[in-house]
């Protein structure tokens, strides 16, 4: 067995045990352990927390340096409890998931509306909070309205394959579609008939992995942002809606910002920048849940290429 993989085989052992381990321990504990490994990461101070300080500096500018350090530590704890909880999520219960969730959900009218209209939805999503439970919730919101509780979402292949699928396992066992990133335009058509059905996308919006994004003000800086999110929009006649899941002191929590109009293909920068701009506002509404540890801004991308 070659190093490379070996160690894969390692990371899917380790994951394979984590969702066995995480699972047979009691909440507090769990959640107390993935916590102390986030404070063990932020005394670090390695190239992700670094990374994710500057990011938040861009969100809370007014921020002193030991209220920003305070802050990343929060982040990384957000970030850890997302972990805890995707171990954990396959022993919860969907139904109460919905029932702790659903009070905190907000500007879902225009997708119910979209849909009773045989309308596609286009979400777009930063990296915030718990973006599977928002999944989980909107999966059982479907089913309890009588409608196919299914939607569609978009992964990069991880390594090794096997898992790469057991993560597609998991998501499709909670009633996501998962098409494959590196699928290029195959998952591109997959994503257009869904909408073009009446169906449901989700995507992550806040980070331009292809270097081929639109130009953004974000948060006052330049960033490039994906334009999947509004040419599908723009292609299918579906709704563009941006949100942002995120956490509360006990459970989640999903606001939507108004919907962005993507009249034809020519609108589509204009539109991802409304999404930027959708995402500016959520964001700030709870910064350490936003969980971005990768250069998003132009000026840091620019500094790690040099």
């Amino acid at each position: 067995m070659t190093g490379g993989r070996l160690g894969g085989w390692a990371a899917d052992r380790g994951y394979a045990a984590g969702w066995r381990f995480v699972r047979a321990l009691p909440p507090r504990m769990a959640h107390g352990a993935f916590r102390l490994g986030a404070d063990i990461a932020a005394r670090r101070d390695g190239r992700g927390a670094q990374q994710l300080r500057a990011n938040l500096a861009r969100v809370v500018p007014d921020a002193t340096a030991a209220e920003l350090d305070d802050l990343m530590r929060a982040g990384l704890r957000s970030y850890a409890r997302y972990w805890c909880e995707a171990f954990r999520l396959p022993s919860m219960d969907p139904r109460e998931i919905h029932r702790r969730m659903d009070p905190h959900v907000t500007g879902m009218e225009p997708a119910w509306e979209a849909l009773d209209q045989g309308r596609g939805v286009v979400f777009a999503l930063p990296h915030g909070g718990n973006w599977d439970m928002a999944g989980v919730w909107f999966v059982e919101s479907l089913r309890l309205q009588g409608r196919e509780p299914v939607f569609t979402t978009v992964v990069e292949r991880l390594r090794p394959e096997s898992l790469y699928r057991r993560f597609v396992d998991y998501r499709e066992s909670l009633g996501f579609e998962v098409v494959a990133a590196e699928a290029g335009a195959a998952a591109y058509r997959t994503l257009m008939t869904r909408l073009r059905a009446g169906g449901t996308v989700c995507l992550v919006a806040d980070r331009d992995l292809r270097g081929s994004g639109a130009t953004v003000s974000f948060f006052g800086e330049p960033a490039t942002f994906p334009r999947g999110p509004a040419r599908l929009a723009a292609l299918t006649g579906a709704l563009l809606l941006p949100a942002y899941p995120h956490f509360t002191a006990d459970g989640w929590a999903l606001p939507l910002a108004a919907p962005i109009t993507v009249p034809d293909r020519a609108g589509v920068d204009k539109a991802t920048q409304a999404v930027a701009d959708a995402f500016t506002g959520l964001i700030t509404r709870a910064p350490a849940d936003w969980h971005m540890l990768q250069p998003v801004f132009t000026a840091d991308r620019v500094s790690v290429v040099s």
